[in-house]
């Protein structure tokens, strides 16, 4: 009983009965302090940037770019482009629009929102070992990436009501500044408080339901379910002899979270276990929101906004967490035709 209430600190008998404290993912001080707190600050600034406009004019550049180039209505290439800065909360900027989207359209933003990662979190990895250009580069590319995914899984087939643009402004309620600053310090706040309650609890069931399969046959869950990301791991380019370990991150990163993934693959960097051509495929391939808690996130987000469309959302929700595992992994697999070694 003692064992299983302590099992987030992933004790083990030490050889005299004693607990002793494993190297399993570990959730210290140092990570509280040191990764979390970035969460905070970027949150902060990413606020400030917003209430001066910076980052409503470059998501516009954006948007005007991708909507020339793929050809997609407004509303759906201005959420796509704001998913990349900031999360749940950038659908609420066409939420007018969400009643009357077509399904296209809504699987698009939904996919969006699983295949990128917001600003705030995205300095929190770099702290993991992930090269910041690589992560930035990982993020834009997966908007493209996500519109292409999500239109070949569900195709346009209707008349979008903002197929020739459209006006969307981004809602400023900051006062000034330090408002801003204030009011983005206590959103991030929320957002790394939520990140290490869930790695919390993650990292107890990791370990809980690694003891049991290795009891049952001799490997832990997580090498068990990276055979299933094999093929995906070879296809993206890495040398032979990590196949294996990039296949257990994906793992990771679908079935719980891309932040344990990141993590894990800080240990496997520590350890020089993979190349520097590996982690940089990695990168690209881990960065994304696609997992089932952020499936959660994106029902509960949008449904609130639009209630009247939640069966569609709550329907197409996980082909919209594979489309969004596809689309990072394609940015994985253009990364590897261009990296060497």
């Amino acid at each position: 009983l003692t064992r299983f209430f302590l099992i987030e600190r992933a004790y083990t008998p030490g050889p005299d009965g004693e607990l002793v404290a494993q190297e399993f993912f570990p959730i210290s001080a140092v990570f509280a302090f040191n990764v979390l707190t970035v969460i905070i600050f970027v949150s902060g600034i990413a606020a400030i940037l917003q209430h001066l406009g910076v980052i409503q004019a470059t998501v516009r550049g954006m948007a005007w770019l991708m909507r020339r180039t793929l050809k997609t209505s407004g509303a759906e290439t201005f959420v796509t482009a704001l998913l990349v800065f900031i999360g749940i909360e950038s659908v609420s900027a066409v939420g007018s629009y969400l009643k009357n989207m077509t399904r296209s359209e809504l699987f698009t933003i939904m996919t969006a929102f699983l295949a990128t990662i917001a600003a705030s979190v995205m300095v929190a990895y770099a702290g993991f070992g992930a090269e910041p250009g690589h992560l930035l580069a990982a993020s834009l590319m997966s908007a493209p990436a996500a519109i292409a995914i999500s239109k070949l899984m569900i195709p346009e087939t209707g008349k979008p009501e903002t197929a020739a643009g459209g006006h969307f402004v981004m809602d400023v309620e900051s006062e000034n500044v330090f408002d801003a600053a204030s009011r983005g310090a206590s959103v991030g706040l929320n957002m790394a408080l939520n990140v290490g309650a869930l790695l919390i609890v993650f990292v107890g069931l990791i370990y809980l339901v690694d003891q049991a399969t290795l009891a049952a046959t001799g490997m832990s869950a997580t090498t068990l379910a990276g055979y299933l990301f094999r093929p995906f791991a070879f296809l993206m380019g890495v040398p032979l002899r990590d196949v294996g370990p990039l296949a257990e991150l994906l793992a990771t990163k679908t079935i719980i979270n891309e932040f344990l993934a990141y993590q894990q693959m800080q240990g496997l960097i520590a350890e020089e276990a993979i190349s520097r051509r590996t982690v940089t495929i990695a990168t690209y391939a881990l960065c994304g929101f696609a997992n089932p808690g952020s499936l959660g996130i994106l029902i509960g987000g949008m449904s609130a906004i639009v209630p009247e469309r939640r069966g569609d959302i709550a329907r197409m929700s996980l082909r919209a967490m594979a489309a969004g595992t596809l689309a990072a992994f394609t940015t994985a697999c253009i990364a590897g035709m261009l990296t060497t070694e």
